[in-house]
């Protein structure tokens, strides 16, 4: 189908504030960026300043950007093109979209929204799915805005970072409570992605981006829209999460608030919109946290949900999934309840005994979930609450089969495989009890050696001792 734009493409992509500013929102309305990026906020108003957009859009730079989102692979947006057809269609039509996108007649595609669900029941993360091309000019976007930025972002910021991760600020908060700063204000921003201003955000990155194509392009991409049951939503503020550029432009908005926080010699940490201001006192926490809240929301128009926003001993905090106590002395990690929680309802999940899956198949997503979660959770002590756990997850795998066993001539034939005496075999096959605890009894026959060494299910104690960093 041919586009306004001269672009054949089926009409018309995805890991926790709504503020209207009047003068804000009005300003932007309607209004590409480079026609207001005017006045003493540091802006470049020469239009065409900057070659930045023909170094986005070289050959190599979009070769490598298709790669990436090949091997990301993830589902469609609106206009149903998956990822394996993507690169028939960008051979046909590379050269008129790169052309579209230079004049500046190219229009992204609104994206498609898909709801997960939080921890918390019956709330839900809206996410917005790029079109794959979409996705391909966003990341080729990213890459080279990255290196740009990195080289003003905060060392105390980890989240979407090359080169840093989760591990990178547990191990900061670990070194900051060892210095004595085990008071910490958790700062949580209400729905940052969904709210950030738009003016506001295409303000902060008009200072160092002095191509206002690519500032053009960008602010196209914040207002795509969103379809959503069918019906087209236009976007007035938020950067939607699900497409590459969403990250990159979440970090350029609250690195004001980490040079804000540096300028007032604050330690912190932030992974994404997730920051903790740690302080050697309660009083002092509590006079932080009354300071900054007046700038997050003046100056960034950014919401703070007060009723989640705390100020606490460390030993009383969540972050990142981990838990903060106290040992001779020194900070030490663990599992936070809350996480432990969600890992053992997710194994109860894998070890339903209704969902008819193979044993091999289940086997298979058992290892792959176990080890992940232990790769992340490798700095907590958690030996005893691992071996707890191998220990229920091993039952529920013998009360998997015994349900499978549910014929006494299965029962007979299972038994005597397993090379058991007859009395004993007898016995078994004709149990009455229930499952869980017929499943307890299977403990001498279905032995550990057997669950793991020889049908393959995971040791969580065996990988963690492996994996474990020991600090």
């Amino acid at each position: 189908m041919e586009t306004k734009h001269g672009i054949k493409y089926r009409q018309l992509h995805i890991e926790d504030y709504l503020r209207e500013i009047p003068a804000e929102q009005g300003r932007v309305t309607g209004v590409y960026a480079h026609e207001w990026m005017t006045g003493d906020n540091g802006t470049n108003t020469d239009f065409w300043a900057d070659n930045l957009l023909d170094t986005i859009l070289r050959a190599d730079n979009l070769n490598t950007a298709y790669k990436k989102v090949k091997a990301n692979k993830g589902s469609g947006g609106i206009d149903g093109m998956q990822v394996d057809e993507l690169l028939p269609y960008l051979k046909e039509h590379q050269t008129e979209l790169v052309e579209q996108i230079r004049s500046g007649k190219y229009k992204p595609n609104p994206v498609r929204r898909v709801e997960i669900p939080k921890e918390e029941k019956g709330k839900f993360r809206k996410l917005g799915v790029p079109t794959v091309v979409d996705r391909v000019i966003q990341q080729a976007i990213a890459q080279e805005l990255t290196p740009i930025f990195e080289e003003q972002f905060s060392e105390n910021s980890f989240g979407f970072r090359p080169g840093k991760g989760a591990h990178d600020a547990l191990k900061k908060c670990r070194e900051y409570a060892d210095e004595g700063y085990v008071y910490v204000v958790s700062m949580d921003l209400q729905s940052y992605f969904d709210t950030v201003s738009h003016s506001k955000l295409i303000e902060v990155m008009s200072r160092t981006i002095k191509d206002g194509r690519v500032i053009s392009l960008i602010h196209k991409y914040l207002r795509a829209g969103v379809m959503e049951d069918g019906a087209f939503q236009p976007t007035e503020e938020g950067v939607p999460q699900g497409g590459p550029l969403s990250p990159l432009c979440g970090n350029i908005m609250l690195n004001e608030l980490d040079k804000e926080l540096e300028r007032r010699r604050h330690k912190f940490v932030r992974y994404a919109d997730d920051c903790m201001i740690m302080c050697k006192s309660r009083k002092s926490a509590e006079r932080t946290l009354e300071n900054i809240v007046p700038f997050i929301t003046g100056k960034l128009f950014l919401k703070v949900n007060l009723q989640k926003t705390t100020v606490s001993h460390i030993s009383k905090v969540k972050y990142l999934g981990y838990g903060f106590y106290r040992h001779k002395g020194k900070c030490r990690m663990r599992v936070h309840p809350k996480s432990e929680k969600k890992m053992k309802n997710r194994l109860r999940e894998l070890t339903v005994r209704g969902n008819r899956w193979s044993n091999p198949e289940r086997e298979k997503k058992l290892n792959d979930y176990v080890r992940g979660w232990i790769d992340y959770y490798k700095y907590a002590d958690m030996k005893s609450l691992i071996e707890r756990m191998d220990e229920w997850l091993r039952r529920r795998i013998r009360a998997v089969y015994w349900k499978q066993w549910k014929r006494v001539r299965t029962r007979y034939k299972m038994l005597r495989a397993l090379r058991l005496p007859e009395w004993k075999v007898q016995e078994m096959a004709n149990c009455r009890k229930g499952t869980w605890r017929a499943a307890g009894m299977l403990n001498s026959v279905l032995t550990k050696t057997i669950i793991v060494d020889r049908l393959g299910y995971p040791s969580m104690s065996a990988h963690y001792l492996r994996v474990r960093v020991n600090y």
